[in-house]
């Protein structure tokens, strides 16, 4: 009941408050890039994310060469992975043992082949954890765990904080729960119908940001980012999915539109086109967000599908996985230069 609820408050809220929708065009950006680059030396940062399926499943076979090497092309500084624990054993569904789980234990050995000495490793509770890895310093990091009984985050959280010279970085990881009943329902059928997982979802990302951006009370001014496999779909690509305006698939993304200083980065950069980032289906779930400040300086954003992430269906029988992942991943740039915060 809680949770059905929520949903509906939530939705009321979406359709009664004037929610900010900003919008950065690539020209804007371009512009504001070039006016600090006459300013100084240009300072770009790099971010990619990630949801690499089950510790990067597909990678096991070659010890991750591949995938070492796309990463390196890609030259991010900073790296965003999602399920990022090893799972399974080397090319089956099988559950590989606690001794042959490389990831996440391995992180900083493979962090530091494609070029990043910094590792930070989520709370890891059902083995879908974040990581995030740096070029630079991780100064301060926060194991997002969630409250019992009833806001608890499925998959954890993590927040880390990334320093060079003037610069400060707040990045937030996240992966909420994926199916549409909730996970304190005895009734899991019921709870499919009632789509009591929306409303589960919000109370995660909420118990996220409550305790991440909205800790910072100038948090606008300041460069946080938040990244990671929602699992849900916003309003804002519903010209392309033709959902009814009030469909509580909608609510994680009206929840942070309408009580977060959060901007929708894939979104305003591409105002009116769909980005897809899952395997097969014309959807976008995952997502990275900014605040006005650090939206101003992208430079550059893009879901790359490429030769090596373009997702490929297993062909092993009764294996429902994809090679590399079933998500692609997004790549974001900023121009850092003379930053203050």
């Amino acid at each position: 009941m809680k949770l059905r609820f929520l949903v509906c408050v939530l939705l009321l809220l979406s359709a009664a408050l004037p929610c900010r929708v900003s919008a950065l065009e690539p020209s804007e950006a371009a512009k504001s890039q070039q006016a600090r680059t006459r300013r100084g030396k240009e300072f770009v940062v790099s971010v990619l994310y990630w949801n690499i399926q089950n510790g990067m499943w597909a990678g096991q076979e070659d010890d991750y060469t591949a995938f070492v090497e796309w990463v390196k092309g890609r030259n991010p500084d900073i790296c965003i992975w999602c399920e990022a624990q090893t799972l399974y054993k080397t090319g089956t569904h099988f559950a590989a043992s606690a001794e042959e789980r490389f990831l996440p234990e391995g992180w900083g050995k493979l962090a530091r082949r494609y070029g990043h000495k910094y590792v930070s490793v989520g709370h890891n509770r059902d083995g879908y954890p974040q990581v995030i890895t740096s070029r630079f310093p991780i100064r301060e990091e926060v194991k997002l765990k969630g409250a019992e009984p009833d806001s608890v985050l499925m998959h954890g959280g993590l927040k880390a904080t990334v320093r060079r010279k003037d610069m400060t970085l707040h990045l937030v990881a996240l992966h909420t729960f994926p199916h549409d009943y909730s996970p304190l329902a005895a009734d899991r059928e019921a709870s499919s119908r009632l789509r009591e997982g929306d409303g589960y979802r919000v109370r995660e990302v909420k118990y996220i940001c409550d305790h991440t951006v909205g800790e910072d009370i100038d948090a606008g001014r300041h460069f946080w980012l938040m990244a990671g496999d929602f699992n849900a779909v916003s309003r804002r690509d519903n010209e392309f999915y033709r959902l009814a305006e009030e469909d509580s698939a909608f609510a994680v993304h009206d929840y942070i539109a309408c009580h977060t200083p959060y901007c929708d980065a894939m979104a305003d950069y591409y105002a009116g086109e769909l980005k897809p980032t899952l395997a097969g289906v014309p959807q976008r779930i995952d997502f990275v967000y900014c605040t006005q400040a650090l939206l101003e300086r992208i430079t550059s954003i893009d879901v790359i599908d490429d030769e090596y992430t373009h997702p490929v269906k297993d062909a092993t029988p009764d294996i429902d996985f994809f090679r590399p992942s079933d998500h692609l991943p997004i790549q974001v740039d900023f121009d850092m230069s003379e930053t203050e915060d």
